[in-house]
């Protein structure tokens, strides 16, 4: 392992979403070993960013938007010559442009944590359905990586790459802090004993996890039994799910807390998890819920839900936007027990396991992890 390596890692902000927690963790994890980590933002702000490592250089761009990030990523580039950068979401294209002015040696490495054809379809602006036109540009990288097999297979088909040229890692999420924060206490009164099991959903209140389809299942599984529904997370569906719970007489059994700082010690202490969402190249929070060894209902969305539960193996499958089947499923796996799963169940998703590979990746060689 070298001391000497700089890696760069590339993001719009460090709002509270999948993406931005998936590469917070990676960094942490390559900090570890040694390496010297430069987080790039284009704006400083969101609430990760008390949990960025103190060993971890943030260079904040001050872009008021991604775009106007790129000529600030052009001098960092020329000024602080990392061996390489990984970029994630909207500022992938960024990342490829900005390389390409400032010249150098540095490794580009674009991941891609979305299903490129579906944000195109459902984006709401102009800007969204354009967007994964651009993508081209992921030709310029020096390496790209899918976090499933299903949103590679959706990154070849819009790029129009070879699919051996995309790498498949998945993310990390299995770790010693994960493991730490599973432990940690919760007084929240929904889960003192001799309360109704509560049903955990996670992630942004957003049009594409399909919370509303999980509240009306969610009324249809009181009509049969006592239970309780919290969705952790922020967004801009907030007033419309609100409206949608009292307007469905769930005022006392739906729960929307917002953005939690540890999310895990309430999955710990659910009766099962629920992911309605309508796309996912690869839902961490699901991966987290397996590790809980809570009972699991996801829909069958394009991505990569599917691998995580190995083909139904680990939890129930259902359709998307189907709130009769999912309403079953809730009320199968409240009957059934937890899950007493091996490591295999998720080794892929083991920070040393994903740590090496990516660092394979961004060096361009193997690395021995000490």
């Amino acid at each position: 392992m070298s001391t000497q390596s700089r890696l760069a890692f590339f993001l719009p902000n460090l709002d509270g979403g999948g993406a931005q927690r998936v590469v917070l963790n990676l960094i942490k994890g390559i900090a570890a070993h040694g390496y010297q980590v430069d987080l790039v933002l284009a704006q400083a702000k969101g609430p990760y960013l008390a949990q960025v490592p103190e060993a971890v250089r943030l260079i904040d761009l001050n872009a008021s938007r991604s775009l106007y990030s790129l000529w600030p990523l052009v001098h960092y580039l020329k000024r602080a010559r990392p061996e390489a950068l990984l970029s994630a979401m909207h500022v992938n294209l960024v990342a490829l442009w900005a390389r390409r002015i400032a010249g150098g040696s540095t490794r580009i490495v674009v991941s891609e944590h979305n299903v490129l054809s579906y944000a195109s379809q459902h984006a709401l602006t102009w800007r969204g359905r354009f967007l994964p036109h651009l993508t081209r540009f992921y030709r310029w990288a020096d390496e790209v990586v899918a976090v499933s097999e299903g949103a590679g297979d959706h990154v070849a088909g819009i790029v129009g790459m070879p699919r051996q040229r995309i790498q498949v890692i998945y993310n990390p999420v299995v770790g010693p802090e994960l493991q730490q924060k599973l432990q940690s206490p919760l007084a929240h009164p929904w889960f003192q004993p001799d309360q109704p099991p509560v049903l955990i959903a996670a992630g942004r209140l957003a049009a594409e996890k399909d919370f509303s389809t999980l509240i009306h299942a969610f009324a249809q599984v009181r009509q049969t039994r006592s239970a309780r529904l919290m969705i952790l997370g922020e967004g801009e569906e907030r007033a419309g799910l609100e409206a949608q719970i009292r307007q469905l007489g769930l005022e006392k059994d739906v729960s929307l807390p917002g953005f939690v700082d540890n999310p895990y010690a309430y999955m710990s202490r659910a009766a099962l998890f629920v992911l309605s969402s309508k796309s996912e190249a690869l839902p961490t929070v699901l991966i987290e819920a397996l590790y809980c060894g809570l009972p699991l209902v996801s829909t069958d969305c394009p991505g990569g839900a599917r691998e995580i539960l190995d083909h139904g193996r680990y939890g129930q499958l259902v359709p998307v936007g189907d709130r009769i089947a999912l309403a079953q499923a809730i009320l199968v796996g409240l009957a059934g027990p937890s899950l007493c799963l091996s490591q295999d169940a998720w080794h892929l998703f083991d920070m040393e396991v994903v740590v090496s590979q990516y660092l394979r990746v961004l060096l361009g060689r193997q690395e021995c992890l000490q």
